[in-house]
């Protein structure tokens, strides 16, 4: 630690420091002990005083009295190297005015705290530690422990003073106590020995966790509620960090994907993304979510498997975390699904168009008609999809792109998948 380390610790303790010149004028100060530097000047003109008598030489360690306070001085008197002398006092807290200054300070302090006798009396307790029982200081000093705390708290509460007393020094642990209106808390902190007087008593200060524990056990709750749910819901889902890595997984996840869970969980999400022409688009939406520009996003992926087959998804994204700049993580939700198919070439949006208006019972004619092509041109078309999509007939074609997920399902009339907007946010 260096010096200014070590002062600015002093400012916290019962102590003064000092530098003096030749004139034993204090240039410099601090501590926790004094106020400010002309108490220090007093105090150091009150060591004089009581050293004005002939001292033995070379004195160096002494204790001196100031303002009712009791002092331990080490001070090294003599001629004053470079002109200067340092010197430190620590407070022995004998004093009343010391006394008062720390007990209030104890009596108030956020931390429960007490001493109690080897025989269970409280000597001394602070608001908080009575708080805890619903009562103040003035009901709880002079009491034994089975006065305060409940039969069965109390013989453990009396189990632990012994402990302490036995062991003879600190020991941490947390423990559960009972309020008097029937309900529990429970405490952390440290029991340990201490002399007052002619006995050893046992000196305990906790905080009070309740809050914390009860917060704890909701959160692990609504985590393990969370998970039946997600695992009961059959929906495949992932919660994904926002530099794009799976945090969380569902089985039905990992089924999808044909992938263990195990495997599926700490990989990139855009390793089970294949190739699709509204793959921008839903890179820009992600962007827009973790930016916080949107709060959840629709749109359609495809997805592709640990077996490199490839399926049509609609996808459900929605941030978590809404008290930061950015979003921490995502769900993803696959609401639908197309079944699993080989990669095939992607169809150009002509071949889309078609599928939809034959999906709205349009004949070739009518088709031809609408996008201003050949019977020929069209019924070329319709012959390559049928091999594409491996398809016998008109019927099964349009059943082939609903399953694929080409064709956008509930959606009337019938639009591509990719087509129009891409993403539905809010």
């Amino acid at each position: 630690m260096d010096e200014t380390g070590l002062k600015s610790l002093l400012e916290h303790l019962p102590v003064s420091w000092w530098e003096a010149d030749r004139e034993l004028r204090v240039i410099d100060s601090g501590g926790g002990a004094f106020d400010d530097t002309g108490t220090a000047q007093r105090f150091l003109d009150t060591v004089r005083q009581e050293l004005s008598g002939p001292p033995a030489a070379g004195l160096s360690h002494w204790q001196a009295h100031f303002d009712g306070r009791l002092f331990d001085v080490n001070w090294r008197l003599g001629a004053p190297r470079q002109g200067r002398s340092r010197g430190l006092a620590v407070e022995l807290g004998t004093g009343p005015a010391a006394t008062r200054r720390y007990d209030a300070f104890a009596d108030l302090a956020p931390a429960a705290a007490f001493i109690r006798d080897a025989g269970g009396r409280h000597l001394w307790a602070n608001h908080a530690y009575a708080h805890l029982y619903g009562t103040t200081p003035e009901h709880v000093i002079g009491k034994h422990v089975e006065d305060v705390d409940a039969p069965a708290d109390a013989a453990r509460v009396l189990a632990l003073d012994k402990d302490v007393l036995t062991r003879g020094k600190p020991v941490r642990h947390t423990l559960a106590y009972h309020r008097p209106d029937g309900s529990s808390g429970q405490a952390a902190g440290h029991r340990f020995p201490v002399q007052e007087g002619n006995q050893t008593c046992v000196a305990g200060i906790y905080i009070d966790i309740s809050d914390y524990t009860r917060a704890l056990h909701q959160r692990r709750e609504a985590e393990e509620s969370l998970c039946a749910l997600r695992d009961h819901s059959g929906l495949p889902c992932a919660l994904i960090s926002a530099g794009g890595r799976i945090q969380q997984a569902s089985a039905a996840a990992a089924e999808l994907l044909q992938i263990r869970l195990s495997d599926l969980v700490g990989r990139r999400a855009d390793t089970v993304l294949a190739s699709a022409p509204e793959l921008p688009g839903l890179r820009r939406g992600w962007h827009d979510l973790i930016a916080r520009r949107s709060r959840r996003i629709q749109t359609s992926a495809l997805l592709v498997d640990a077996h490199g087959r490839q399926r049509r998804a609609r996808l459900h994204l929605t941030t978590v975390g809404r008290s930061a700049a950015r979003a921490t993580s995502v769900w993803a939700v696959v609401t639908h699904q197309g079944i699993a198919h080989e990669s095939h070439p992607a169809l150009t949006a002509s071949q889309e168009r078609i599928l939809s208006l034959l999906a709205a019972g349009r004949s070739n004619a009518e088709i031809a008609t609408s996008l201003h092509l050949s019977r020929q041109t069209v019924d070329y078309h319709l012959s390559r999809l049928r091999d594409l999509l491996d398809a016998p007939n008109r019927c099964a074609l349009v059943a082939r792109a609903y399953v694929l997920g080409i064709l956008a399902p509930q959606t009337w009339p019938p639009r591509p998948a990719t087509a129009g907007p891409p993403r539905k946010a809010t």
